[in-house]
């Protein structure tokens, strides 16, 4: 008796371990993910190169002589590079167009496309082309067919010390001037010191306009701000300086100087290959590098890479170090101070109210919202009516269910309330930068005046009545990758409270939607499963002894 007790226990215990092991089974693979194909061959398509430098410009007799303005340098270095700037006339960076797009829809900063930060450049073009890579864009009459226009230097110097004139139309500051919008003084270039030093493009080169983009440190895109200087590897894996150290022109390669990355209507990558299929693809998108199975074979993750971006799962948050504007309401602009404009800041160190800009709206560790998305975005422009009786939709991804190529991705949404012409049912563009009697806003303080010198310097129309409107805009979230420690787990998304996918409709998601026919017949399964094992073994148990006799 005493042995069948204890062939009952141990048959016990091994009913027990099985159903325990398949607990584990999710663990066990994550503790090997490290030996997953695609971690393997990411860190063989990334692996740190030399890239050898085979001339050193201080050597250069040209650059030698003395500069005094950037158009002298530039037609120094066409001098050798004679082509650069007929290819870069050709490039987004250039024409502030989408080249994919008639020209006469004039989609692009340079066009009519809206957003709802400083909502168009037209009007205020020596502030908003600060950032252009070029020289002296200070109104329609610049000449985009001037290579010596073209500003090597933004991109190519490694000084450190060169910097634009906020106002100045993408020169930098003449003399040495105080901007009176942050009260910083700028010193002329040190010409021939800056020429000399030009090379590879860096973090510094790139995030000097774009770690700086719709009017201020984090204010556009909230996966791109300073903190990417000199990040570490918490905040990007592929950036921080203590892991990988990439440059941006890592992953954005260049062709003939067009960056690879831009998306407007047309997607930045058009197919989804690794590097081991074609070494000359451009390198932005997860899978160029880690491949469409990036996860240990068999695993789970492996098969949500048809529907689910990289960067869904491994960027849980944005805006991780600093704050990034989440709301900016135009309409209550222009309040005083005893006669003065003032601001305020609130407790992330960022002003929640600008006499100049309105209320604003800042967050830091943000979740993204989430959409179906093929890599196009499509936006309304200052032509297009609106409908007024809700907010609206400045630009929206492109993608569906039924969509291939469409992903669930991550997407910082930038809401704000900007002026709308009431007539018309459009956008209105205002002219906001320029000097007191332009129309300008932040000089006259007048939204009619500056709606109408606006839209007169746009060449759209503006009918003299107009009112604020909500509105929407959205960014893709694909910087600030996280280590895979800090990736998301399932329950985030497959929840049936604060599923992260609670927004997006039309397909069953298991944990997070309930179908009592189909929760009925799973739950069946798992029972039934469980009986059987149960069952089998009872059976083992009672039958074991049974023709023995037992000692």
């Amino acid at each position: 008796m005493k042995m069948l007790k204890m062939r009952k226990y141990i048959y016990f215990c091994l009913v027990l371990g099985m159903l325990f092991s398949w607990s584990l089974a999710a663990t066990a693979a994550k503790s090997t993910e490290e030996q997953a194909p695609g971690l393997k061959m990411a860190q063989q398509a990334t692996a740190d190169k030399q890239h050898w430098i085979t001339a050193d410009h201080a050597k250069h007799e040209i650059l030698q002589q003395t500069f005094t303005s950037g158009p002298e340098v530039t037609k120094a270095c066409l001098s050798c590079h004679s082509e650069a700037a007929k290819q870069f006339h050709k490039t987004i960076h250039w024409t502030w167009l989408d080249p994919n797009v008639a020209p006469e829809e004039r989609v692009g900063k340079a066009g009519l496309s809206i957003n709802n930060f400083c909502i168009a450049m037209p009007g205020s073009y020596p502030r908003c082309t600060s950032c252009h890579a070029g020289y002296g864009w200070k109104d329609t009459s610049f000449d985009f067919s001037d290579q010596t226009k073209v500003d090597c230097l933004v991109c190519h110097e490694q000084t450190g010390t060169y910097k634009k004139f906020p106002a100045g139309a993408g020169n930098p500051a003449p003399k040495t001037m105080v901007f009176k919008g942050n009260q910083k003084t700028y010193h002329p270039p040190e010409w021939n010191k800056v020429a000399q030093s030009v090379g590879r493009p860096t973090r510094k080169n790139c995030g000097t306009c774009h770690f700086f983009g719709g009017g201020g440190d984090g204010v556009k895109h909230g996966d791109l701000d300073s903190s990417l200087m000199k990040p570490n590897k918490e905040l990007d894996v592929h950036m921080g300086m203590d892991g990988k150290n990439f440059d941006c022109v890592r992953c954005h390669s260049t062709d003939l100087h067009q960056i690879a990355g831009r998306t407007y209507a047309t997607p930045a990558a058009m197919d989804r290959k690794s590097l081991v299929e074609d070494d000359t693809i451009a390198k932005i998108t997860c899978e160029s590098c880690h491949t469409s199975t990036p996860h240990k074979p068999g695993s789970k993750p492996n098969d949500h890479t048809d529907k689910v971006a990289c960067q869904s799962c491994h960027i849980p948050e944005f805006a991780r170090v600093n704050p990034t504007k989440m709301r900016w309401d135009w309409s209550t602009a222009g309040q005083k101070k005893d006669g003065k404009p003032f601001k305020k800041k609130g407790e992330l160190g960022k002003p929640v109210y600008f006499t100049l800009k309105g209320d604003m709206d800042w967050a830091k560790n943000v979740k993204p919202e989430y959409h179906w998305y093929n890599g196009s975005i499509t936006a309304i422009t200052a032509n297009d009516m609106i409908d007024p009786s809700k907010p609206v939709q400045i630009n929206q991804p492109v993608g569906s269910l039924d969509d291939p190529n469409s992903r669930i991705s991550p997407f910082k949404v930038h809401r704000g309330k900007q002026p709308y012409d009431k007539v018309n049912k459009t956008l209105s563009i205002p002219h906001l930068f320029g000097k007191k009697g332009s129309g300008a806003y932040w000089a006259d303080w007048d939204w009619k005046k500056a709606l109408e010198s606006g839209s007169s310097k746009a060449g759209t129309k503006f009918s003299g009545e107009f009112d604020f409107i909500e509105t929407a805009y959205v960014f893709p979230i694909t910087h600030m990758v996280a280590p895979k420690e800090k990736s998301l787990g399932c329950t985030e998304c497959h929840s049936k409270a604060d599923s992260r996918l609670a927004n997006l409709k039309g397909f069953y998601m298991p944990g997070r939607d309930a179908f009592k026919v189909i929760d009925f017949a799973g739950w069946g399964v798992v029972f039934a499963c469980l009986a059987g094992v149960l069952i089998h073994a009872l059976g083992r148990m009672f039958t074991t002894g049974n023709g023995r006799k037992e000692n």
